[in-house]
């Protein structure tokens, strides 16, 4: 009976303690929750306001809404265009990203070449490499090479700074996938480019998931290479043409407002479009050794 007690008790201090975590979890949540869309909501809401409404009550509601930031904003900043660079760039950057790391992952893991771990290596190291670090002769080659203030050199860079990660994840997925797989339809006459469209690809869809919503939101917010390597109105995409309503002397937070909301919705939808994908390609092991 003291035995029955004692794992009763025990129980009970468990299960309290178990309530107590389970109500912090709760609070520490909905207070990271708050703290991460009370500035979203401030945003939105000020955007519809003046610029004099937003000096004088800048926590207020708007008492007399307006969309003339979004018209101006809209026409000044040329955000049509942008959000069209926007687009071209981040799209076919993403795309290229994903068919290139499977095609690494694939060759790296399943080729048996003695120089994989090498280039694996390389990849790795790849992440170590920052924007920052090399934008200068990154600019100074695209200026003597002509890709300066084309789309082609934004969207290369792109690829070259997303495919480290990319293969990364794919090396660790399709390492994964069997090699009497592969092996029995090479026998059956298929070759590797069959394999890798008709097997990998196919085997391969929660990784591509994850890469491909990883990719896309990285490349939809990058600021530093555009603003670097492309000149004029008609290459500049949404986070550069956002940048131009901030100014030293003058900033016009209404108009600035309503732009960055406007750069901010296609990336909330994509994201709540694309979220279950993530966290399928995470549980279904696209980070798995």
């Amino acid at each position: 009976m003291a035995d029955i007690s004692k794992n009763i008790r025990g129980y009970e201090m468990k299960s309290e303690n178990n309530a107590f975590w389970r109500l912090f979890a709760y609070i520490f949540l909905i207070l990271f929750t708050f703290i991460t869309l009370a500035p979203l909501v401030w945003m939105f809401y000020s955007s519809f306001k003046l610029q004099g409404e937003i000096m004088l009550y800048p926590m207020s509601l708007p008492k007399v809404p307006t969309v003339k930031n979004y018209l101006d904003a809209w026409s000044i900043g040329n955000m049509g265009m942008a959000g069209l660079n926007s687009l071209v760039y981040t799209f076919v950057s993403t795309l290229l990203t994903v068919f290139l790391a499977l095609a690494a992952g694939f060759s790296l893991t399943k080729f048996g070449y003695k120089s994989s771990k090498v280039f694996s290596a390389l990849f790795t190291l790849g992440l170590l490499i920052t924007v920052n670090s090399i934008i200068t002769p990154l600019f100074i080659m695209e200026t003597r090479i002509g890709l300066y203030n084309t789309r082609a050199g934004v969207i290369i860079p792109y690829i070259a700074f997303g495919l480290p990660m990319a293969v990364l994840i794919a090396c660790s997925y399709i390492n994964g996938i069997p090699d009497t797989l592969i092996e029995a339809a090479i026998i059956d006459g298929a070759t590797y480019l069959q394999v890798f469209i008709r097997i990998i690809i196919i085997i391969s869809s929660p990784v591509i998931a994850t890469i491909l919503v990883l990719t896309f939101l990285r490349n939809w917010n990058e600021f530093i290479l555009v603003f670097i390597l492309t000149s004029g109105e008609s290459m500049r995409s949404l986070p550069v043409s956002i940048n131009s309503f901030a100014g030293r002397l003058n900033v016009n937070y209404g108009m600035q407002f309503a732009a960055l909301v406007i750069g901010t919705i296609p990336m909330i939808l994509f994201y709540i479009s694309a979220h279950n994908l993530l966290i399928k390609g995470f549980g279904e092991g696209a980070l798995k050794e």
